[in-house]
């Protein structure tokens, strides 16, 4: 792990394709209407005959203030009493999910995301944990991932102990940028010392994990601003950074039509940065765990990653991806066995259709079984960065090489420009190839020549 990624600017510039995150595969492109509420009820079934334990994602889409790089399902409004009647229709769908899995099976994940999650009143979370309490069977010894995204305008000290109370343990801090002149640039404006506060909060009450969102390629940004960012950074000690890069996509996010392109760094800038962000958190003592991803080494990602137990899901990098993933609230997508399933990203079609008391999935796909042999192999190169053929083979009764002989040349191609190490037992990504792992998955993506590559980011 000590050599886990070397950076070669020649690779990097041949292999810096646009293309899927592989939080899932297939990917969320390829969900269509086909896939209904009779499907989600059927997988639930399944899940509770063989009692695979959960993890639940809830939504809040609510911002009180627009942040115009975010890609994000969001509601933007200065009203708070809006998020009243999104709870009771919330509410609503964790009563009808729940009801058709058994009480025995246990959730080891939760995670709260948005929006803005502590937009809602401390009663309001209250409730809502509550709810869940009541109708899941949530850990109450403190052993779960049970994790929330915060933003540090958002939160004091009082909101970070009601969340400790309520039985979260881990935290996300979303901070993408300290410089003033880029943060007036993307209109979030958020000091270091607000942030040091849910920082300080969070370890004096013990929370068990601290992970800080930074974006590369933001306007205004320099290689030696958003440099003093990160050694900021270091100096707050999260367990784990995310380090992602902006994908300007004007066309599809209305919000990023405020971003002035004028003022974005050129490529041979963010690739600077990039560069500059790993040799500061190397020396600091992260590894790189992948796709945007650093821990210190007694994380548990970085210790899972070195027992080949990681993997990949909705809610990122995980340590549960064994557990059946259920999605509540608007836009929420749910992994249950081979399934998966989204709700409606509308609020008003989400409202409405619980209004009626019919859950508000609208769309999804079910994994066929060269989805799921494919899933396999991508999953396992994200995570480990290596593949054995032998273990494909024996799990989906397969011959590797005959199975994805078409794909060898491309493959074969890779491994002479050193992007990976290939032979009739495994691949290997290589150092230098692991910050393109993406590009590697992609060869075995059965979907992406009918997908347009403008819908996805620059792997780098």
């Amino acid at each position: 792990m000590l050599d886990a990624i070397r950076w070669d600017t020649d690779l990097i510039r041949r292999y810096d394709l646009a293309g899927p995150r592989y939080t899932s595969y297939p990917t969320a492109v390829q969900f269509d209407g086909h896939v209904g509420t009779f499907d989600l009820f059927h997988a639930l079934r399944e899940s509770r005959k063989a009692l695979r334990p959960l993890s639940l994602y809830v939504h809040v889409p609510f911002c009180a203030n627009i942040c115009y790089y975010c890609a994000c399902n969001k509601v933007i409004t200065k009203d708070r009493g809006r998020a009243l009647p999104y709870l009771q229709r919330l509410e609503q769908e964790i009563q009808l999910i729940a009801c058709h899995l058994d009480p025995a099976q246990k959730v080891e994940q939760l995670h709260f995301g948005g929006g803005t999650p502590t937009f809602l009143s401390h009663d309001e979370l209250r409730q809502l944990m509550a709810q869940l309490r009541k109708s899941f069977n949530l850990l109450d010894d403190d052993t779960g991932d049970y994790g929330i995204e915060i933003d540090p305008r958002e939160a004091d000290w009082s909101t970070m102990g009601l969340l400790r109370e309520l039985g979260f343990n881990r935290v996300s801090i979303g901070l993408q940028d300290l410089d003033p002149a880029v943060q007036r640039a993307v209109n979030r404006l958020q000091s270091l010392e607000e942030t040091r506060a849910v920082i300080d909060a969070a370890r004096t009450l013990q929370f068990r994990s601290i992970n800080i969102d930074l974006i590369y390629g933001l306007p205004r940004q320099t290689p030696d601003n958003f440099a003093r960012t990160v050694d900021e950074v270091i100096n707050l000690q999260p367990d784990r950074l995310s380090v992602f890069n902006y994908a300007h996509l004007p066309e599809r996010f209305m919000p990023q039509r405020r971003i002035n392109s004028d003022e974005l760094p050129m490529p041979a800038q963010k690739l600077e940065m990039l560069q500059r962000t790993i040799e500061q958190l190397t020396a600091a003592g992260y590894r790189y765990i992948g796709m945007d991803h650093f821990a210190l080494p007694d994380d548990e990602l970085a210790i899972a990653q070195e027992e080949s137990t990681l993997q990949r899901n909705f809610q990122g990098y995980t340590t549960h991806g064994h557990c059946d993933l259920i999605g509540l609230g608007v836009s929420a997508i749910s992994q249950i066995g081979d399934l998966y399933c989204q709700n409606s990203s509308d609020l008003n079609q989400y409202q409405n259709a619980l209004a009626s008391t019919q859950l508000a999935t609208n769309r999804g796909l079910l994994c066929n079984a060269d989805d799921r042999v494919r899933r396999a192999v991508i999953q396992q190169l994200i995570c480990s960065f290596n593949v054995e053929f032998a273990e494909i083979e024996q799990a989906f009764n397969i011959d590797f090489r005959g199975y994805f002989g078409e794909l060898w040349p491309q493959l074969q191609g890779m491994a002479e420009d050193g992007l990976i190490e290939l032979n009739n037992e495994r691949i290997n990504v290589l150092p230098a190839g692991r910050l393109l792992v993406r590009s590697v998955c992609m060869v075995f993506d059965a979907y992406l020549e009918q997908q347009n590559r403008q819908r996805f980011s620059r792997v780098i």
